[in-house]
């Protein structure tokens, strides 16, 4: 490869460039509810790192860190399930689990944001790939990982490559933290109307609702118990099967190239299913435009993973995991009620207590999610909440539209970059 970079570039192996290796694979940390963020190698994604949903003690953070404390800049890199995930860490205060190694650029000779973007290019990629072990699960030793070798321009050219690729990731970045805003609107409104009822409370005590008056009077002036606890009077209790099907049967050809959706592609965090690929159909679960996927096995049904699928023309049917729970939305329910009820805590909660099977693979029953109790709305009032939640939506989908164009645009820079065939 030496020969074929531009003037004043080296090939050089990773463990030469870099100041520190820390190494936390082969131990799992004491977790808690709350304290420092653990960092763990399934949420080392896409260039980021997800939202934390695991912490340890405050207590328990030098103990644990004894092998090297992280520092902002730093770049993480995960070792198997996944192998080759990378992201850089930022001022924040994390602990780091298994299967995951820091990296340390040499301030003389490698740069953080430039050694991040080196190893996501398919150079550095399939060098892992070729030094991995394993068969289903493919992993990759420290010894191994300091024989990677990297382009490493002079230091001018690592910013300006970095500066490049990172102000595209800035826009993405930007689009992602716009849908969660999105969603959390959504969701609050929907949280205000239909678990708080909180107009009904604010009539009850004679002060404003805050709302239209067309929109003001779904909502009654008092409280009455039910089975699920005080709901607003009249708005009765019904099984989730009067709002929704839950796995309804489409037709779909067996061997016929179709979108796919595996449970990776089922975010723990935003509405909209994104990831998908072509593949041909064997056997599955089968969805389509507005349903909402919902994951049905430990420990991901309690890590949140749940979407809208709002990828596909209205007359595709798409497939997945068999581990997907679908709720189809009756004719005129909205499919955004239905996504921010499944999002709720509530639901969660009896999707859980209802799991059965064995310990390490219960899963949710068909039958018991369709008895879930749920309050019932009036229709107007759904109809008003589906208009402003789809607007929402609608807003997230162009975002994405604009994250995916910038993203191809990101992978097909990096590799002409990083070997010099194309100058900042």
């Amino acid at each position: 490869m030496g020969s074929e970079l531009p003037v004043g570039w080296e090939a050089e192996l990773l463990e030469n460039c870099v100041s520190a290796i820390i190494d936390y694979r082969g131990k799992s940390p004491r977790k808690t509810s709350a304290g420092v963020p653990l960092i763990t190698a399934k949420i080392v994604k896409d260039g980021r790192i997800e939202p934390p949903t695991e912490f340890i003690a405050d207590a328990d953070y030098d103990a644990w860190m004894r092998r090297g404390l992280p520092d902002s800049g730093d770049v993480l890199i995960t070792t198997e399930a996944p192998l080759g995930e990378v992201a850089q860490l930022d001022d924040t205060q994390v602990a780091l689990a298994q299967r995951l190694i820091l990296l340390r650029g040499d301030p003389g000779r490698l740069q953080n944001d430039y050694l991040k973007y080196a190893l996501q290019s398919s150079f550095v990629q399939s060098q892992l790939k070729a030094r991995s072990t394993g068969t289903t699960v493919l992993g990759i030793r420290q010894s191994e990982l300091r024989k990677v070798v990297l382009p490493l321009p002079p230091l001018g050219e690592q910013r300006r490559i970095a500066d490049t690729l990172g102000a595209l990731d800035d826009k993405i970045e930007l689009s992602r933290r716009m849908n969660r805003t999105l969603e959390s609107i959504a969701r609050a409104i929907f949280q205000s109307w239909f678990v708080g009822f909180d107009p009904v409370r604010k009539k009850m005590e004679g002060g404003e609702v805050g709302l239209p008056s067309d929109l003001a009077t779904f909502f009654p002036e008092s409280l009455e118990e039910s089975a699920i606890g005080f709901v607003p009077r009249g708005w009765p209790v019904v099984p989730l099967s009067s709002l929704v099907d839950v796995n309804p049967k489409y037709q779909l050809a067996r061997g016929s190239l179709t979108p796919y959706v595996e449970m990776s592609g089922l975010p723990t965090h935003g509405a909209r299913v994104t990831q998908r690929r072509l593949r041909e159909f064997t056997t599955g679960t089968r969805f389509r435009n507005g349903d909402v996927l919902v994951a049905r096995i430990t420990p991901c049904l309690e890590n949140g993973k749940t979407a809208l699928v709002d990828f596909l023309d209205s007359d595709v049917t798409a497939w997945g995991s068999t581990e997907f729970l679908v709720l189809r939305p009756h004719e005129l329910i909205p499919s955004e009620y239905i996504y921010c009820l499944s999002r709720s805590n509530a639901f969660r909660d009896y999707a859980v207590g209802s799991m059965n099977g064995s310990s390490g693979r219960q899963r949710v029953p068909v039958e018991a999610l369709e008895r879930l109790p749920i309050v019932q709305p009036p229709d107007g009032l759904l109809r008003a909440f589906g208009h402003v939640a789809h607007s929402a939506v609608a807003f997230m989908a162009e975002n994405d539209r604009q994250s995916e164009s910038l993203a191809e645009l990101r992978d097909c820079l990096l590799p002409k970059l990083l070997l010099g065939e194309i100058s900042m």
